[in-house]
């Protein structure tokens, strides 16, 4: 392999590290703000992504506000930051986290974990139909998008090699 396409894959694993690092964190904050925003009592929280984040309440007037806030933010945020800079790295880890949030919330469904997102917002009314939709959009379209984005990365790599 040439000093291009190791440079490529360090690139790549570098922007999957940072990626899963503002997925965690961004989808975390998003409860947290949304609870704390609307009355909730933050008791304790954990956002090194190094372990699974984590934020508890001890009281929360909107739980499920509270509960969508997570993905619906750990989406928002990251695409509001690629739209303001349009750069292909930060699309990269916007991409990753549309992707990432989607199936986190549908993996979470098929698991039943009772402490997991999906879970707890249908055991307090949230509509399926409503989970389902948004990791539909969220997987599909970040599927669509990452997958761009590797393939523009990796492509680089290929045309420099063509040359070398």
């Amino acid at each position: 392999m040439t000093s291009s396409t190791w440079h490529r894959i360090l690139r790549f694993m570098l922007l999957l590290v940072v990626s899963w690092c503002v997925m965690v964190t961004t989808h975390e904050l998003g409860h947290i703000v949304s609870g704390c925003c609307l009355g909730a009592t933050l008791d304790d929280f954990d956002l090194r992504p190094w372990h699974l984040p984590y934020s508890l309440f001890s009281s929360d007037p909107h739980p499920l506000i509270t509960l969508w806030g997570g993905p619906v933010l750990g989406v928002l945020t990251p695409l509001a930051v690629a739209m303001l800079f349009r750069s292909p790295a930060i699309w990269f880890v916007a991409d990753f986290c549309l992707l990432a949030n989607g199936i986190y919330l549908a993996l979470a469904w098929v698991a039943g974990d009772s402490h997991l997102d999906t879970a707890r917002i249908l055991q307090h009314g949230g509509s399926p139909v409503l989970v389902a939709l948004f990791c539909l959009i969220t997987a599909g379209f970040g599927y669509i998008r990452f997958r761009r984005d590797v393939m523009a990365l990796f492509s680089e790599a290929r045309t420099h090699a063509g040359r070398d």
